[in-house]
């Protein structure tokens, strides 16, 4: 899935519209370490792999920047679970 998803640094997230559904990943960041705080994807879009597309642009993003995570949401939690190529990036 190919997606544009949006890094708002200043409000803090990651999102995407899909289908005229906003679709967002929020985060807090203090001493190079981004802690996932909440995903949410409407259940009308829901099925679609949209977390996990904001997930692995988060990840890559705190990768690419040297940050670590704190998978503090629910599903940041099961995705890093089930994603052990992540696993470095946790604090």
């Amino acid at each position: 899935m190919s997606l544009d998803i949006h890094h708002d640094r200043t409000a803090k997230n990651f999102s995407v519209d899909v289908d005229g559904q906003h679709c967002v990943l929020d985060y807090t960041f203090a001493d190079g370490v981004m802690t996932i705080t909440h995903t949410g994807v409407p259940e009308a879009v829901g099925g679609r792999g949209i977390a996990a597309e904001l997930m692995r642009t988060a990840f890559e993003t705190a990768r690419s920047e040297g940050w670590k995570i704190v998978p503090a949401c629910s599903y940041a939690a099961v995705f890093v679970a089930r994603h052990k190529e992540y696993a470095d990036l946790l604090v």
